[in-house]
């Protein structure tokens, strides 16, 4: 349930409701506006009496949220939600990139490209210290012993650190060393991991499933939301589908649904969606043209020597040729870059 208090409501009116909506055994969450508060109660209440509430000073108005999840829901937050990360404002009117290699490799690689991607205009470095693949046998990255190679080349290059959590246990030990928690999409449904990065209160970048409706992806930030931390960025980064031209399915009309149904910014990575690095530049123009907020970009100097994903991995030229074209769009719809 979400109960919107009138514009210029007292202090002591917004207390008097959240105090009642205690009373009667609602979890309340406050949000506040420059002009507005609102509340969210949660809880199973069918035979809950709203007029209880509607007729106490203050209030404008009660609504029942019917989506299961309730805090990534319009009707919880009417306005966009922005993040702001080290100075970059995420989900507002600027265009945001986030860029580097799929996974670090040394910190001689690193630094080429956290100096070409910020020269270029990212803002953020994305890099990842742990994946794990199908394969035992696959390059699985440097762990832990990653996280400081990474940090101090963001720090050289004004970027800031997305790298992914892969388990509850690996939330801890990144903490001090990235700025955003990255879950990709096959940890979606780890409900243990989601509930962890919430209570870190850091920004957490969540990739829908493969195989996840939007609803379920919308719910998989519920958990985020749930333990408290309002820093949820969304990211399409393809679905599976029966088409097997490219590796998955980019799904880019997710991208105007979930800016209907939620407040929560919404990225592309045209990289891992397509598989392909000569797909990856129309479908990351399509992908702001279709309102998204930002862009994951995969780029390496060598994408054939690459340990991991180089077929999706731009070279550098072909990214400054595509951050011009973002720019283009950008400007285009009314928006920066």
């Amino acid at each position: 349930m979400v109960v919107v208090m009138q514009a210029g409501a007292a202090e002591e009116q917004v207390e008097a409701v959240i105090g009642k909506l205690s009373e009667l055994g609602f979890d309340v969450h406050r949000s506040s506006g420059v002009n507005q508060t609102v509340l969210g109660a949660i809880g199973v209440k069918p035979d809950f009496d709203s007029r209880l509430v509607k007729v106490m000073q203050g209030v404008a108005n009660v609504y029942r949220v019917t989506e299961p999840y309730k805090f990534a829901s319009r009707a919880w937050k009417k306005e966009n939600t922005t993040i702001t990360i080290d100075g970059v404002e995420v989900g507002g009117n600027h265009i945001v990139m986030m860029a580097g290699p799929n996974m670090l490799e040394d910190e001689a690689q690193l630094e080429q490209i956290a100096a070409h991607v910020a020269a270029a205009g990212a803002s953020f470095l994305r890099a990842d210290i742990h994946r794990p693949e199908m394969s035992p046998y696959s390059f699985q990255g440097l762990g832990t012993s990653g996280l400081q190679i990474l940090r101090d080349v963001a720090d050289r290059h004004n970027l800031r650190v997305v790298s992914k959590a892969t388990s509850p246990d690996m939330v801890e030990k990144m903490r001090d060393y990235v700025d955003v928690y990255h879950i990709r999409a096959s940890h979606m449904h780890n409900y243990d991991l989601l509930r962890a990065v919430g209570r870190t209160q850091k920004p957490v970048f969540l990739k829908r499933g493969l195989s996840a409706t939007i609803e379920e992806w919308l719910m998989s930030a519920e958990y985020i939301l749930a333990e408290g931390n309002m820093q949820v960025i969304l990211c399409e980064g393809g679905i599976r589908t029966f088409e097997r031209y490219t590796r998955n399915t980019l799904d880019l009309s997710a991208i105007p649904v979930v800016k209907e149904r939620s407040h929560l910014p919404i990225f592309a990575d045209p990289s891992h969606g397509t598989g392909y690095r000569n797909k990856v530049t129309p479908m990351a123009l399509a992908a702001i043209a279709a309102g998204a907020d930002g862009l994951m970009i995969e780029v390496h100097p060598n994408p054939a020597a690459a340990r991991s994903e180089g077929a999706q991995a731009l070279f550098f030229e072909q990214f400054v040729e595509l951050v011009n074209q973002v720019r283009q769009i950008a400007s285009a719809i009314g928006r920066t870059f």
